[in-house]
């Protein structure tokens, strides 16, 4: 038997938002320590790599650890149901195969849906990429930058240097070139070497717009040619890590 009992529902809806950004029906591990999430996009482009303590819940309890795939959208429909200030409460019955939703406020009402059913398989291992480059800003100062990108192409250059970083792009008719200086928007930078790769502006964007309510800062971890790992800091007790591979450039 699986169970939690949250008063703040926000917490849950944020970041399950944020996972289903680039995965519809992962694999949720309910473990003695919490819920952790490692899954990939359907087109291995991108990866998320998730962590709820238990400390974040009033009340959470795992007999064992289980491995239960859920359609992340169709739990999100239902926690929406209850607003901010209503304590919301999930069991998971393994006989049943379900997980039931108790929302608790002006009136009581509990929600059930079946899960997709319980893995086995072992868990995703963590990328092992050697980063040359750290650096660290403002998650809403990011989605700002990316928005301006958005305005020229569909892609970005992301270049990070022993002054700062660079992004950079062009389209058909106009470009555009961002620059941060270690200080100033960029709070803190470690450059071992130069590094710059292009990425996919969709899924970079999208990424950072849904990861946005959980987070205030971002570290980016950048190698030339290399995924970047992107670390948004949890005001929870967890983390909430996503790796987005390099645009393939078709000539």
């Amino acid at each position: 038997m699986f169970g939690l009992w949250v008063s703040d529902v926000k917490v849950l809806k944020d970041a399950f938002t944020a996972i289903s950004t680039i995965i519809d029906d992962p694999t949720f591990n309910m473990g003695a320590e919490g819920i952790r999430i490692r899954a990939m996009d359907p087109s291995r482009v991108a990866m998320v790599d998730f962590e709820m303590r238990k400390t974040v819940f009033e009340e959470y309890a795992s007999s064992e650890n289980l491995k239960v795939r859920l359609d992340i959208n169709d739990l999100l429909k239902l926690l929406k149901r209850a607003e901010r200030e209503e304590p919301v409460e999930l069991v998971l019955d393994e006989e049943t195969a379900r997980l039931k939703i108790l929302i608790r406020g002006g009136y009581a009402r509990t929600f059930d849906m079946p899960t997709l059913g319980f893995a086995e398989e072992d868990e995703l291992p963590t990328p092992k990429i050697s980063f040359n480059a750290k650096l660290t800003l403002k998650t809403e100062d990011l989605c700002r930058m990316l928005e301006d990108v958005a305005l020229v192409s569909d892609h970005v250059q992301i270049e990070a240097r022993d002054d700062g970083l660079l992004m950079n792009t062009k389209g058909e008719l106009r470009g555009v070139d961002i620059e941060l200086k270690k200080g100033d928007i960029l709070l803190e930078a470690e450059v071992k070497e130069s590094s710059k790769t292009i990425y996919s502006l969709d899924y970079l964007s999208d990424i950072v717009k849904a990861a946005a309510p959980t987070s205030d800062l971002v570290t980016l971890e950048l190698s030339t040619g290399m995924p970047v790992r992107l670390d948004f800091k949890q005001r929870h007790d967890g983390k909430l890590v996503y790796y987005l591979a390099p645009r393939i450039e078709v000539e």
